[in-house]
């Protein structure tokens, strides 16, 4: 058995292990997940929030706020726990949250109160009130510095028109600097121009964040309301899906094989998948040449994180992520979303 194959059998047994007597490796998750109108249940003044209040449309109360919140703890709990089961993710990017009261109250459930697990948030200007924001674990990432950077309309009759910002967070997880970029690109009642506008402005912020430290490891996470294979993603920010063909100024993007390739994604539409939510990363999360060394925080692999809770299993629906509401109904789901995670390694020194 090769070293390789030694790595990825030990992987399975927890967040450290030993490729041999004389080397140690750690593994770190990073995740993301939409958690589909995660609101509480007051209004917000000046936020159109009116659908999830006890007198609006989905009639949102105290019990289906709990269920919801139980709901998406448990998942989020799970997320990364098929490669490190008692860890879960370092950092988990949050979009569709509706502000702190939903965020206090999701990390104080019991599955992720047990990991101490924070949160990082900034109220922005979204008419709806959403939200990105991203939760931690202490233990394993620290946090140095927060921003909002607006998005900016680049055509004037939109100036009046103000959507979700990119929710920047400086930090340091295995000693090594990172920033996490949460986003939440314009959705598809727009067109791609306003995706692929986003797309310009996040990599103008990457670019800054390596301008200032080019050893940043940067991770791009959200729901970008577009495939890997549109051309937000693929000229906007530059990604590419083969490792070894990703230049100095491009980004990694190993979410465009799942979808191509092996045709399956995070939502479904008319029996279809999307894959729209995607983490993408700069190349120095990389092992461009093939070394296998892992000297630093190296990217080993993704996955589109399912159990049988989140798809639902029968009705007209069946196959699809078991979402909160479907057709007036409340399904007492999670998310039209299926959550995404990628992996990292780094030996101990």
């Amino acid at each position: 058995m090769n070293r390789l194959r030694i790595l990825f059998v030990i992987l399975c047994c927890g967040a450290v292990f030993t490729v041999s007597a004389q080397k140690k490796f750690s593994v770190y998750a990073v995740g993301f997940y939409n958690q589909e109108n995660l609101f509480d249940t007051c209004h917000d003044e000046g936020k159109n929030d009116y659908d999830f209040l006890p007198t609006g449309s989905y009639r949102w109360n105290a019990r289906k706020y709990t269920h919801k919140l139980q709901n998406m703890a448990r998942a989020l709990a799970d997320l990364g726990t098929d490669m490190l089961p008692n860890v879960g993710c370092a950092v988990i990017g949050l979009a569709e949250v509706e502000n702190a009261r939903a965020l206090d109250d999701l990390v104080a459930q019991e599955p992720l109160r047990a990991r101490n697990m924070k949160y990082v948030h900034i109220e922005g200007p979204d008419s709806r009130g959403i939200d990105c924001a991203m939760l931690y674990n202490p233990s394993l990432f620290t946090v140095n510095d927060v921003q909002l950077h607006p998005y900016m309309q680049e055509l004037e009759q939109d100036s009046v028109f103000h959507t979700r910002g990119f929710l920047t967070v400086k930090g340091t997880l295995a000693n090594e600097p990172v920033t996490v970029i949460v986003c939440h690109w314009p959705s598809r009642y727009s067109t791609s121009f306003y995706r692929e506008s986003a797309a310009r402005q996040v990599r103008a912020i990457k670019d800054r964040v390596l301008q200032e430290n080019p050893d940043t490891k940067v991770f791009v996470m959200g729901d970008m309301n577009d495939d890997p294979t549109n051309k937000s993603m693929t000229d906007g920010l530059g990604c590419k899906p083969d490792v070894k063909k990703v230049g100095d100024n491009d980004m990694f993007n190993p979410w465009y094989n799942v979808l191509v390739k092996q045709g399956t994604g995070t939502l479904a539409y008319n029996g279809a998948w999307n894959l729209f939510d995607q983490i993408v990363m700069t190349p120095n999360t990389l092992d461009r040449k093939g070394t296998k060394e892992y000297s630093h925080l190296t990217y080993l692999k993704s996955q589109v994180f399912r159990r049988d809770y989140l798809i639902q299993l029968e009705g007209k629906y069946k196959g699809n992520p078991k979402r909160t509401h479907a057709g007036g109904v409340w399904l007492d789901g999670y998310s039209d979303h299926l959550p995404v995670v990628v992996y990292l390694v780094k030996e101990q020194k």
